[in-house]
């Protein structure tokens, strides 16, 4: 008896956990890491790290339980999907509702009682991109989903920068446009593999709409354009010599990746898609590695 509720207990643990999608949670703490390394030029006090990765983290989180509740049906009818606690059955819809809303509320509180008002400003904007803008308003209703909806994904370095200055700047701006043209061919891989998924959900996302090839194309020039974005961080004096080489090699890496998918005949670009996961790993630990002091 004991056992069998032990294992009950686990398994309720590991749907919740699910929910907040722990690998998007997971990359989302190493951008905010390096905005805050790259605010102070080494890390911040140790409070400061653990209170701002906390709320940023339990926003990311948040906002993805949300998300799932909002797209429970959609979740339900693809493959991809349909197996997720939600449209399984193994979470309620109710209480997702009630997790997320409260992962979101404790973040804001710590944002704003630990942090600062302009990094929970931008946490709140992370959020609302992504609920509001493109769970709710755009999904369901227009390729550009992707490219607008991206805002959300691409502000965590913001706030791991305003949480240890309290202001904006050119620097957290450049982050931003890595993280931001790296999102849309990121996802648009993904898209392309589970084309008819969409289709027969009533998504329209950019394969669906406008086809493979044309996909294919704007996968190609957003990977294009991040390759001289991604050496802002050595020629506005970040960074040094060894980001500036390192980026080059995985920027060339991942255009020549890309324009491997864009020739090839199959639809499927997983490796593409995996590669795309670890290059934004890698750049933002290289950049925390060389940053100019």
């Amino acid at each position: 008896m004991v056992a069998k509720a032990v294992a009950a207990y686990t398994n309720v643990v590991r749907d919740y956990i699910l929910l907040t999608k722990p690998g998007i949670v997971m990359l989302v703490l190493i951008t905010a890491l390096t905005g805050m390394y790259l605010a102070k030029r080494g890390f911040p006090d140790s409070w400061l790290i653990f209170w701002s990765l906390l709320g940023t983290g339990l926003a990311s989180a948040g906002s993805a339980v949300l998300n799932q509740f909002f797209d429970r049906d959609i979740d339900a009818v693809m493959s991809r999907t349909k197996n997720r606690p939600i449209p399984s059955g193994s979470v309620s819809s109710v209480n997702a509702l009630l997790f997320g809303v409260i992962l979101l509320t404790l973040s804001l509180y710590i944002m704003l009682a630990f942090v600062n008002p302009v990094a929970t400003f931008f946490t709140v904007m992370a959020s609302f991109f992504y609920v509001v803008v493109y769970t709710l308003a755009l999904k369901r209703r227009s390729p550009l989903a992707t490219e607008i909806g991206g805002i959300s994904g691409a502000l965590p370095p913001v706030i791991g920068y305003t949480s240890v200055t309290g202001q904006f700047g050119i620097e957290p701006l450049i982050l931003f446009l890595i993280m931001f043209v790296w999102q849309p061919p990121h996802f648009w891989v993904l898209a392309v593999k589970y084309a008819e998924d969409y289709r027969k959900a009533g998504v329209p996302t950019l394969p669906v709409v406008k086809g493979i090839f044309q996909t294919k194309v704007r996968t190609l020039l957003y990977t294009a354009a991040l390759f001289p974005i991604s050496l802002l961080p050595t020629l506005y004096g970040i960074t040094g010599k060894i980001y500036f080489f390192t980026a080059f090699a995985l920027s060339l890496v991942y255009l020549i990746l890309t324009l491997r998918f864009f020739f090839s005949k199959s639809s499927r670009g997983m490796s593409l898609f995996f590669y795309s996961i670890i290059y934004l790993a890698l750049l933002f630990s290289v950049m925390v590695f060389d940053m100019v002091r």
